[in-house]
């Protein structure tokens, strides 16, 4: 991770993989497509989430108003969800469903609308109320479904979101300061850090909450060092140990190695001046022990 000061701060990215991680454990019944293209213009909603079988019933809680197609807006933390965002969205909602071949291809009862922001949309929330008679009643910590309407439509307040159930999405701000949450974060992504989604999600929180996020990983790195302070000994130890034992059998080795020469090179040199005894002619005692001549007069010049 690296830290980010002055650079402009890419949120969708980490949205994406967020949405993508809070519904992980129900990713077979569902795909994603980041960025959905509405037409060949340059025209695209943040999120479309589509379910795989019609009849599949999703748990996690930001999915449970879910129906076949699902489209969803997100608004970075610096960003405020507007009246005019609404209309937008529920624009990209009435295109999506009529730009197909054929007509109702996409039955409007199979759409749904989810909004995410930061901030409460207080300004939205009662133009709804006033303009179009729309309710909005609070289903769960951070969600609320937005009434009255053909479409099914839910709200996400990813500040106000419960950390248990959904850590990514409400990690995604600046204002992290609770040691306990980032220090919870961090051991979840450590588990996942290979994973691209993980990484993608990690590297924005990380960079938008960059010294509470270094503060509680430093504090995490010397409680763990204390904590494995006595494992860590008995490791060492046990590395010591297998070296001697190691070092003692290589010298063992080759003290063994060296006396074996010596001695052999004895018994063969007392084996030499034995034979020499019945055959007197060196040259002869060479080739009857393939050895060199030069070798034979040696032992028998000593």
């Amino acid at each position: 991770m690296t830290k980010g000061t002055k650079d402009t701060i890419q949120w969708h990215p980490a949205f994406q993989a967020s949405i993508q991680i809070e519904f992980e454990a129900e990713a077979e019944k569902l795909t994603f497509e980041p960025e959905h293209l509405l037409s060949k213009k340059p025209m695209q909603m943040d999120e479309l989430i589509i379910k795989v079988a019609e009849n599949e019933v999703i748990h996690k809680n930001i999915g449970r108003i879910f129906k076949r197609y699902n489209i969803l807006e997100y608004k970075s933390p610096d960003d405020n969800l507007t009246i005019n965002d609404f209309y937008k969205v529920y624009g990209y909602c009435c295109f999506y469903q009529s730009d197909t071949d054929k007509v109702c291809e996409i039955p409007p009862q199979e759409l749904t609308i989810t909004f995410i922001c930061n901030h409460f949309p207080r300004k939205m929330i009662q133009h709804l109320k006033d303009f179009r008679g729309l309710d909005t009643i609070p289903m769960d910590a951070g969600i609320y479904y937005i009434t009255g309407d053909a479409f099914p439509i839910q709200l996400l307040v990813t500040k106000e979101l419960d950390p248990k159930e959904n850590l990514w999405l409400q990690s995604l701000r600046k204002n992290m300061t609770n040691p306990q949450e980032i220090e919870t974060l961090l051991r979840e992504y450590e588990i996942k850090k290979s994973s691209k989604l993980y990484q993608a999600a990690m590297d924005v929180i990380t960079r938008a909450n960059w010294v509470a996020v270094k503060e509680v990983k430093t504090n995490m790195c010397e409680a763990l060092k204390e904590l494995m302070a006595e494992e860590f000994q008995e490791q060492e130890e046990l590395v010591t140990k297998r070296v001697t034992e190691e070092v003692t059998a290589q010298v063992t080795k080759q003290v063994t190695e060296q006396v074996t020469e010596q001695v052999t090179e004895q018994v063969t040199e007392e084996f030499i001046r034995t034979l020499f005894k019945h055959i007197t002619d060196a040259d002869k005692l060479a080739e009857l022990l393939n050895l060199p001549v030069e070798q034979i007069n040696k032992v028998l010049n000593r």
